[in-house]
């Protein structure tokens, strides 16, 4: 007879079968966690629905914010650049491009980011985000990561675009500077629309945000201009103004210059702060996440 296979069962004290022990797969106890430090399968798969999302609709999230942005280096380029104006000691199509690119990365970091908890608390859908095995860190961290990886994609779209108008010269001085004031900036933005997006309860309160704090500071950057031309006064205003100093940085990584300051130490200064403001925003949102205000209960 062949031989049969040998069964993984013994009887147990009233004759059934039961699971031998040393072969059964061994499950833990209850109330005991099977992710013990962090759950990088769950970050990547939120990660990767968020970035799927906008992803999916590239043409409304992607290429169109490239295009309005683009309009402005149309719009202010043939009504100020006339007349070979310099600024910095180039073109004003130069000098005006790399502060377009960041304003747009970080304008659409902060519509990514804003977007999914306000959209959750509105269709009911919120316990998405807030039932999966993810602490109040790893739920951050992908949000944001996908927010910063919509602000890169739209501002390659916009270098890709810059290139081909005439007169931009788009050659990097100081490829750091570029790096980590874009990304120090799109972090920025994506932790304000994360938070603007636990405070909102209808979408009119996150346009409200776009409209009055984000737009304003935006323009009245130095996007278009340098700081010096201004007032003392608004001189001043502009150097508390957080996106002065990306833009500028930004800027300054691609000519070399900025009215930062006289020196390189100055921008090297601001890219420190930035990190600072950006590492206590982040602590801000990861205890409000934390607390649960205005997402549960």
């Amino acid at each position: 007879m062949p031989d049969q296979p040998h069964s993984t069962e013994l009887p147990d004290a009233s004759g059934i079968l039961a699971p031998d022990d040393s072969t059964a797969r061994r499950f833990p106890a209850k109330g005991e966690p099977l992710i013990h430090q962090v759950n990088w399968v769950g970050l990547k798969t939120l990660y990767m629905k968020e970035v799927r999302r906008f992803f999916k609709v590239q043409t409304q999230t992607i290429w169109a914010p490239a295009i309005t942005t683009m309009l402005f280096l149309v719009i202010f380029t043939v009504a100020l650049g006339r007349g070979d104006r310099q600024v910095l000691g180039v073109n004003f199509a130069t000098f005006v491009a790399p502060g377009l690119i960041v304003m747009g990365m970080m304008q659409n970091a902060f519509a990514n980011s804003s977007f999914s908890f306000l959209a959750g608390k509105v269709q009911g859908t919120i316990v998405d985000y807030l039932m999966p095995p993810l602490t109040e860190a790893e739920l951050m961290l992908a949000m944001i990561g996908a927010a910063v990886t919509r602000a890169v994609l739209v501002g390659l779209a916009l270098t890709l675009a810059m290139l081909l108008w005439p007169g931009v010269d788009l050659s990097m001085a100081h490829p750091w500077a570029v790096v980590w004031f874009g990304l120090a900036g799109s972090t920025f933005l994506a932790l304000l629309g994360l938070l603007s997006s636990v405070w909102a309860e209808k979408f009119d309160h996150n346009a409200a945000v776009t409209n009055f704090v984000i737009a304003p500071l935006s323009l009245l950057s130095g996007t278009f201009y340098v700081i010096d031309n201004l007032a003392p006064a608004f001189q001043a205003i502009s150097r508390v103004n957080p996106f002065f100093y990306v833009i500028s940085g930004f800027r300054f990584g691609f000519l070399g210059q900025s009215d930062i300051g006289d020196t390189n130490m100055a921008v090297l200064h601001s890219a420190l702060g930035m990190g600072f403001v950006d590492a206590v925003l982040a602590l801000v949102v990861f205890l409000v996440l934390r607390s649960g205000w205005k997402l549960k209960g």
